[in-house]
């Protein structure tokens, strides 16, 4: 991964995109709202269409691209108001991918990639727990060995891809009683009996981004279910941490900029009081405002996105960019629903859904409290 950034690569593949979503997605979209779910098949077509894990190596069927290539693949879908389908993918390109890319065996690589980059394989990652919100340390899922194999016991809650998993990377503890240093990953097939999928979490936005509950029973693991090393999980875990941020702010920024778009186009059209209501001095101010903090949070992303793909990036710089960048995006996705009025609390407007959307951003990957203690961290040290 210490590929510089290709922009002619990455327009090339994000005109594809663009192409590809208003395609197979846009006419659909509505539909799959009100049912709270995408169907199965558009995995498929994604892999088709060779969108999925664009930077997973060529040796197991990726194109082998630089990472901001699956960057840019997150921020369409959220520019164009596809916030829960962006949830979605991020989590089986930009997590589940990369996790099993530079911590697998030839062999689970090669057992699982090529299915997910083909779409035939859709990956999620399951740490969170009832009783264990961002404290990633709190987990009580237990894995015991058996012989050569493991029994995977517990459950997880509000797991991405959930329904749709094939592939679940699931924390466990392995060694109890150390916390952090008795975590170990494992691949968890979703069919393997003991394994139970909930139906899927009503949530009040991201309708399409399929959420649920897995409970594991007795699941029975081989030896080569093991990702990474045993009670090495955390670790790898806090690795590939900043990647996550990196791409939740990629939707913070792709969906700010989607937002703000419609929202210019609306004032233009719509009229109170005898005139547009682009000519009155707040709606010009709240746009001005609105870009303006979408054009710095971008060129923090940029820049931070550059560093990753140098493998430059810090945790703390991470956490600033998700801190930011979240934060932002509810600002402003408040700011443009408020110049629609009345018509923005309808679901008849999408400045709705990138409203409702935008919520669970300063939640998930890390709340917005735990990003400021990181960053206070890293300033202040633990005292």
């Amino acid at each position: 991964m210490n590929q510089a950034i290709d922009f002619d690569e990455t327009t090339l593949f994000r005109d594809m995109a663009i192409r590809a979503f208003k395609q197979e997605i846009a006419p659909y979209f509505e539909e799959w709202e009100a049912q709270q779910t995408v169907p199965r098949t558009l995995w498929h077509t994604l892999g088709q269409a060779g969108l999925l894990c664009p930077d997973v190596d060529e040796d197991y069927g990726g194109a082998g691209t630089s990472p901001m290539v699956t960057l840019a693949m997150i921020e369409e879908l959220s520019r164009l108001g596809f916030g829960g389908i962006a949830t979605g993918y991020g989590i089986h390109s930009n997590i589940v991918a990369p996790y099993l890319s530079r911590h697998g065996t030839a062999e689970q690589k090669a057992q699982w990639l090529p299915k997910m980059v083909s779409g035939e394989c859709v990956g999620a990652l399951a740490m969170t727990e009832p009783g264990a919100g961002s404290d990633v340390q709190g987990i009580r899922t237990q894995a015991v060995r058996d012989g050569d194999e493991w029994l995977l016991n517990g459950s997880k809650i509000f797991i991405t891809n959930g329904i749709h998993a094939d592939l679940v990377i699931v924390a466990a503890i392995t060694d109890p009683g150390k916390g952090a240093k008795g975590t170990s990953l494992f691949l968890v097939d979703a069919h393997a009996p003991g394994f139970e999928k909930s139906k899927k979490i009503e949530k009040i936005g991201q309708h399409t981004s399929d959420t649920a509950l897995l409970f594991f029973t007795d699941v029975r693991l081989p030896a080569s279910a093991l990702l990474g090393e045993v009670n090495k999980g955390f670790a790898i875990l806090m690795d590939e941490l900043p990647r996550e941020r990196l791409g939740i702010a990629a939707q913070a920024v792709g969906a700010s900029e989607g937002a703000l778009a419609i929202t210019v186009d609306y004032v233009q059209e719509r009229e109170a009081f005898g005139q547009k209501i682009s000519q009155f001095q707040n709606t010009r101010f709240k746009l001005a405002e609105a870009k303006t903090e979408i054009a710095l949070n971008r060129a923090l992303y940029e820049k931070y996105a550059d560093k990753y793909t140098r493998q430059a990036l810090t945790t703390d710089e991470a956490a600033m960019l998700k801190l930011a960048s979240c934060e932002m995006q509810c600002k402003v996705a408040d700011q443009c629903l408020q110049l629609f009025g009345g018509y923005g609390y309808t679901t008849e407007y999408p400045i709705s859904r990138f409203y409702t959307d935008a919520r669970i951003q300063t939640i998930y990957g890390g709340s917005s409290e735990i990003m400021r203690e990181l960053v206070a961290r890293s300033i202040l040290g633990r005292a």
